[in-house]
């Protein structure tokens, strides 16, 4: 089986802050950060939430494209969100 990257974008609570990552295994990346493993801007901002996520089987990919998304505007990364995630759900339980 090869190996696949994720890019992901996730948020706090009340939806105010965004946060686009990029990992080679998703569901531990995610639980880090909801138990606050990892020192720094999730950390710090409490985001907490997984909203959005790609799949890609390259790691050049992934990273591209989290460049694409990082470089976009707030309004872009909201978009994106809403185009497959309309109420913000947490998607984390359903990896």
């Amino acid at each position: 089986m090869s190996q696949q990257y994720y890019l992901y974008i996730m948020t706090n609570n009340y939806n105010s802050v965004l946060y686009t990552g990029v990992t080679n295994n998703l569901q531990r990346r995610v639980y880090e950060h909801k138990e606050k493993m990892i020192e720094g801007f999730t950390k710090k901002y409490n985001i907490n939430k997984l909203v959005y996520y790609e799949i890609f089987e390259d790691a050049y990919t992934a990273i591209s494209r989290e460049k694409q998304i990082k470089a976009g505007s707030r309004r872009n990364k909201i978009d994106l969100v809403n185009s497959i995630n309309q109420e913000w759900k947490d998607l984390y339980d359903a990896l």
